[in-house]
């Protein structure tokens, strides 16, 4: 009798063990799936990329397998392949807010925890363990606050905005959207550059050859605020502090806030890319989830108060 109950007592251990080891893929390493947004989109994307990679290292004992794509149906067939695939947990920076339902039930089904990080989607709460995200409209809210605290005489304003329906583009969009509304403030031109510098140069070239007059530069990341920039300086135009146009940008890359500084800029809103470590933790137990949305802290910033700490201590990149 005693010999089998040892015997059963064997077997239910080696049984526990074989399931933890099930549970880390049999190599020891945490499996995890990151669908997120390409570095090339912008010196923000790319630091949230490193950040990924850094925390998500077989040094810190996980397997990262990791998607790029603007496109949000490539990123929901990169999604569905990591579920095939039997991932431990699926990390998610959507395109678009919609059509992740399918995919998120699907990974629930298969017992695959899901953490959205940097971007909201329209999603059930039982859907993902936690979300780690900034609030892109408290973004868009504080950017337009500091710019109705300009007491201009008018706002002409050319809103260059992000990538259609994606949670950042639609928080940056809606505190201006409501002053349009109100109107508080003329919208010169509403256009979408998809995050791309190139595009948004191409856009306030438009407009300078329309003749249309113009004083605010509203572009969504830093990137296309630069390609703006470059078409206002080859036509001649002032910006910045003392300049006819008021340049406004967002994400705080280093060389962006050295242009506020330098008084090229006026206004630059910070995004916070840092969200693996929070969602590193909670996957080893090291930090409990209290509440379903976890914000990140963030600014905006003046080119008429900016220091060199600000831009050591909030700067993204060289």
């Amino acid at each position: 009798m005693r010999k089998t109950r040892l015997l059963l007592l064997v077997v239910a251990v080696l049984a526990a063990m074989a399931l933890a080891a099930c549970g880390k893929k049999g190599n020891g390493l945490i499996k995890v799936g990151v669908v997120n947004n390409p570095p090339s989109e912008s010196g923000y994307r790319q630091a949230n990329v490193e950040d990924m990679e850094k925390v998500f290292s077989k040094e810190n004992g996980y397997e990262l397998h990791a998607f790029y794509s603007i496109k949000n149906d490539e990123q929901l067939q990169a999604a569905k392949g990591f579920i095939t695939d039997g991932v431990d947990y699926l990390l998610i920076s959507a395109a678009e807010t919609t059509g992740w339902d399918a995919v998120l039930n699907d990974a629930k089904k298969a017992g695959i925890k899901v953490f959205l990080f940097d971007r909201m989607i329209n999603v059930s709460e039982d859907l993902y363990e936690a979300a780690v995200v900034s609030d892109m409209a408290a973004e868009g809210d504080t950017a337009v606050k500091w710019l109705l605290s300009q007491n201009l005489s008018e706002y002409k304003v050319i809103h260059i905005q992000g990538a259609m329906g994606s949670d950042a583009q639609i928080g940056r969009t809606g505190a201006l959207d409501k002053q349009f509304a109100d109107g508080k403030m003329t919208k010169v031109v509403q256009q979408t550059a998809t995050w791309d510098e190139n595009a948004a140069k191409q856009i306030v070239e438009t407009v300078i050859n329309s003749k249309e007059d113009f004083n605010v530069i509203y572009a969504e990341n830093d990137g296309m605020a630069k390609g703006a920039v470059k078409a206002l300086d080859d036509a001649g135009i002032t910006h910045g502090v003392n300049g006819k146009v008021i340049v406004m940008g967002f994400d705080c890359n280093k060389w962006a806030l050295r242009e506020l500084k330098a008084g090229n800029w006026n206004y630059d809103g910070q995004c916070s890319p840092f969200q693996a470590q929070i969602i590193s933790d909670i996957i080893k137990g090291t930090r409990k989830v209290t509440t379903k949305k976890i914000i990140n802290e963030e600014k905006g910033f003046d080119a008429k108060t900016i220091t060199d700490d600000d831009i050591n201590k909030y700067g993204l990149g060289n």
